[in-house]
């Protein structure tokens, strides 16, 4: 069951950020039980060749893996998809524009407008009557709120039916808001962002460090949860090493 399944029956989802640009990597995580991995092709060093032998490696243990392209545009949608990625996450989406920009390139007509080709690992290397079809329904489309204009713009970023989440940028918007990422204004406007996404009938992502974190996030309607980032998960535990001489 894909986290597209899972999230339409009402069940929270969990996964992590990955920048490390290793297959094993993502086959060590994915085989921890996680429901999804989040390839960040904005902030990872890497390209589309080791993006797609990441995904096989989630796929490998069930584990759904998404991509976070480098940018709202049509060659890197196209590309994440391509690969065969279980859909994407698109980053600085700001307004009802900039979500019809990444449905056009995320779906097939009559849609959007994405290119076609059946001869890509998404399309199964060969020609399938079914394919443009299944794929519109079942590839997961997501957007990063991560700016001022996009929170004053949730209510019609929302208003597109073929969004399937939003994810709200908490690190970018208390930038923008000129404060800490835990600051009150910070974690008022999550919390009302978050009743408009759910309200309109969408899923509502974000970033997670703690238990305390994800009983609040989970009390307020988030219900993809991202635990962290796997180089900081990483540098963390070994960081410890240094308590323990």
């Amino acid at each position: 069951m894909t986290i597209k399944d899972k999230l339409k029956l009402g069940k929270d989802v969990y996964g992590v950020w990955c920048v490390i640009p290793s297959p094993e990597v993502i086959n060590i995580i994915s085989k921890s039980g996680l429901d999804f991995v989040i390839v960040d092709m904005e902030h990872g060093p890497m390209d589309y060749t080791t993006a797609q032998q990441m995904v096989i490696s989630a796929h490998s243990e069930n584990c759904d893996a998404i991509i976070r392209t480098p940018r709202n545009d049509e060659s890197n949608i196209l590309k994440s998809l391509d690969i065969g990625s279980d859909g994407v996450i698109i980053p600085h989406v700001n307004s009802i524009e900039d979500v019809e920009k990444c449905i056009s390139y995320s779906k097939y007509p009559p849609i959007g407008n994405r290119g076609y080709t059946p001869y890509t690992r998404s399309g199964g290397y060969s020609v399938n009557d079914d394919y443009k079809e299944d794929t519109n329904k079942n590839s997961f489309v997501g957007v990063i709120i991560e700016s001022k204009e996009g929170i004053d713009n949730i209510e019609s970023i929302v208003g597109n039916e073929n969004i399937d989440m939003v994810y709200i940028g908490t690190y970018d918007i208390s930038a923008d808001l000129g404060c800490s990422v835990i600051d009150k204004k910070v974690l008022d406007e999550l919390e009302r962002c978050s009743k408009i996404v759910r309200d309109a009938g969408k899923s509502v992502g974000c970033l997670f460090h703690s238990k305390e974190e994800l009983n609040f996030f989970k009390s307020i309607g988030i219900n993809l949860l991202v635990y962290s980032v796997d180089s900081s998960i990483l540098y963390n535990e070994f960081s410890q090493i240094k308590n323990w001489r």
